[in-house]
Protein backbone atom coordinates (compact mmCIF):
# COMPACT_ATOMS: atom_id res chain seq x y z
CA UNK A 1 0.00 0.00 0.00
CA UNK A 2 1.52 3.33 -0.93
CA UNK A 3 2.59 5.99 1.69
CA UNK A 4 0.00 9.15 2.12
CA UNK A 5 1.59 12.50 0.92
CA UNK A 6 0.96 15.73 1.99
CA UNK A 7 -1.47 17.15 4.32
CA UNK A 8 -5.03 16.44 4.98
CA UNK A 9 -6.61 18.64 7.37
CA UNK A 10 -9.19 17.03 9.58
CA UNK A 11 -10.46 19.96 12.15
CA UNK A 12 -9.94 23.74 13.09
CA UNK A 13 -10.13 25.77 15.93
CA UNK A 14 -11.70 29.04 14.35
CA UNK A 15 -12.64 30.07 17.11
CA UNK A 16 -8.31 30.59 18.90
CA UNK A 17 -7.74 32.66 16.48
CA UNK A 18 -10.91 34.99 17.70
CA UNK A 19 -10.57 34.60 21.51
CA UNK A 20 -6.68 34.72 22.12
CA UNK A 21 -3.62 36.54 20.69
CA UNK A 22 -1.22 33.99 18.95
CA UNK A 23 2.35 34.63 19.78
CA UNK A 24 3.93 31.24 18.79
CA UNK A 25 2.74 28.11 16.77
CA UNK A 26 4.45 24.49 17.02
CA UNK A 27 3.61 21.57 15.77
CA UNK A 28 3.09 18.40 17.64
CA UNK A 29 2.78 14.75 16.84
CA UNK A 30 -0.04 12.91 19.03
CA UNK A 31 -0.15 9.39 20.79
CA UNK A 32 -3.43 7.55 19.49
CA UNK A 33 -4.61 4.30 19.56
CA UNK A 34 -6.12 2.09 16.37
CA UNK A 35 -9.47 3.24 16.45
CA UNK A 36 -8.92 6.91 17.07
CA UNK A 37 -6.61 6.96 13.72
CA UNK A 38 -9.54 5.49 11.89
CA UNK A 39 -12.21 8.18 13.46
CA UNK A 40 -9.78 11.06 12.25
CA UNK A 41 -9.02 9.64 8.74
CA UNK A 42 -13.07 9.84 8.23
CA UNK A 43 -12.62 13.06 9.58
CA UNK A 44 -14.77 13.46 12.42
CA UNK A 45 -12.94 15.36 15.65
CA UNK A 46 -13.68 18.35 17.85
CA UNK A 47 -11.21 20.96 19.05
CA UNK A 48 -13.29 23.47 20.30
CA UNK A 49 -12.68 22.58 24.30
CA UNK A 50 -9.73 21.46 23.69
CA UNK A 51 -6.30 23.11 25.48
CA UNK A 52 -3.26 21.39 26.15
CA UNK A 53 -1.22 20.87 30.03
CA UNK A 54 2.34 20.32 31.03
CA UNK A 55 2.52 18.01 33.65
CA UNK A 56 5.36 15.73 34.93
CA UNK A 57 7.49 17.42 32.77
CA UNK A 58 4.85 15.94 29.38
CA UNK A 59 2.72 17.82 27.51
CA UNK A 60 -1.06 16.67 27.57
CA UNK A 61 -4.09 17.66 25.39
CA UNK A 62 -7.07 17.50 27.37
CA UNK A 63 -10.48 17.63 26.07
CA UNK A 64 -9.88 16.95 22.17
CA UNK A 65 -12.90 15.18 21.13
CA UNK A 66 -12.84 12.02 18.77
CA UNK A 67 -16.25 10.42 18.13
CA UNK A 68 -15.56 6.69 18.38
CA UNK A 69 -15.45 4.51 15.14
CA UNK A 70 -18.66 3.16 14.60
CA UNK A 71 -16.87 -0.40 12.88
CA UNK A 72 -14.98 -0.91 16.32
CA UNK A 73 -16.09 -3.40 18.75
CA UNK A 74 -15.21 -3.75 22.38
CA UNK A 75 -11.87 -2.17 21.35
CA UNK A 76 -13.40 1.19 20.91
CA UNK A 77 -11.59 4.02 22.35
CA UNK A 78 -12.86 7.17 24.98
CA UNK A 79 -14.17 9.89 23.13
CA UNK A 80 -12.35 12.43 25.53
CA UNK A 81 -9.21 11.05 26.85
CA UNK A 82 -6.32 12.89 27.30
CA UNK A 83 -3.74 11.85 24.82
CA UNK A 84 -0.18 12.56 24.98
CA UNK A 85 1.50 15.47 22.47
CA UNK A 86 4.97 14.29 21.20
CA UNK A 87 7.51 17.31 21.42
CA UNK A 88 11.30 17.57 21.91
CA UNK A 89 12.15 18.45 25.25
CA UNK A 90 13.14 21.82 24.78
CA UNK A 91 10.05 22.86 23.18
CA UNK A 92 7.77 21.54 26.65
CA UNK A 93 10.39 23.35 28.66
CA UNK A 94 9.65 26.56 26.39
CA UNK A 95 6.25 26.35 26.97
CA UNK A 96 6.36 25.47 30.38
CA UNK A 97 7.97 28.62 31.34
CA UNK A 98 6.23 30.25 29.15
CA UNK A 99 2.45 29.15 30.60
CA UNK A 100 3.81 29.67 33.99
CA UNK A 101 5.49 32.94 34.30
CA UNK A 102 3.79 35.11 31.39
CA UNK A 103 0.49 33.62 31.89
CA UNK A 104 -0.18 32.17 28.39
CA UNK A 105 -2.37 28.91 27.30
CA UNK A 106 -1.49 26.42 24.81
CA UNK A 107 -4.31 26.14 22.24
CA UNK A 108 -4.83 23.45 19.16
CA UNK A 109 -5.56 25.38 16.33
CA UNK A 110 -5.92 22.39 13.75
CA UNK A 111 -5.44 18.93 13.53
CA UNK A 112 -4.08 17.19 10.29
CA UNK A 113 -2.49 14.59 8.73
CA UNK A 114 1.01 14.75 7.65
CA UNK A 115 2.42 12.39 5.36
CA UNK A 116 0.34 9.93 7.21
CA UNK A 117 1.02 11.06 10.98
CA UNK A 118 -1.78 12.34 12.98
CA UNK A 119 -0.19 16.02 13.74
CA UNK A 120 -1.82 18.96 15.94
CA UNK A 121 -0.96 22.42 15.94
CA UNK A 122 -0.43 24.53 19.22
CA UNK A 123 -0.53 28.18 19.30
CA UNK A 124 0.99 29.51 22.24
CA UNK A 125 -1.80 32.24 22.97
CA UNK A 126 -2.79 35.12 25.22
CA UNK A 127 -6.85 35.70 25.99
CA UNK A 128 -8.25 38.75 24.18
CA UNK A 129 -10.57 41.17 25.85
CA UNK A 130 -14.07 42.20 24.70
CA UNK A 131 -12.74 45.84 23.37
CA UNK A 132 -9.55 43.60 21.65
CA UNK A 133 -12.35 41.30 19.90
CA UNK A 134 -14.38 44.05 18.78
CA UNK A 135 -11.53 45.84 17.68
CA UNK A 136 -10.68 43.10 15.82
CA UNK A 137 -14.20 42.71 14.21
CA UNK A 138 -14.13 46.21 13.40
CA UNK A 139 -10.38 46.28 11.40
CA UNK A 140 -12.00 42.88 9.25
CA UNK A 141 -15.25 45.04 8.42
CA UNK A 142 -13.43 48.27 7.10
CA UNK A 143 -10.88 45.98 4.82
CA UNK A 144 -13.82 44.29 3.31
CA UNK A 145 -15.58 47.41 3.07
CA UNK A 146 -12.56 48.81 0.86
CA UNK A 147 -12.44 45.70 -1.39
CA UNK A 148 -15.23 46.21 -2.13
CA UNK A 149 -14.86 49.94 -2.99
CA UNK A 150 -11.95 49.14 -5.37
CA UNK A 151 -14.04 46.19 -7.10
CA UNK A 152 -16.78 48.46 -7.80
CA UNK A 153 -14.41 51.13 -9.21
CA UNK A 154 -12.44 48.63 -11.39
Amino acid sequence: MPREQGVKVVARNRRARHDYHIEDVFEAGLVLTGTEVKSLRAGRASLSEAFGQVSGGELWLHGLHIPEYTQATWTNHEPRRTRKLLLHRKEIDRLASQVAERGFTIVPLSLYFSDGRAKVELGLGRGKRTYDKRHDLAQRDAAREVDRALRRRR
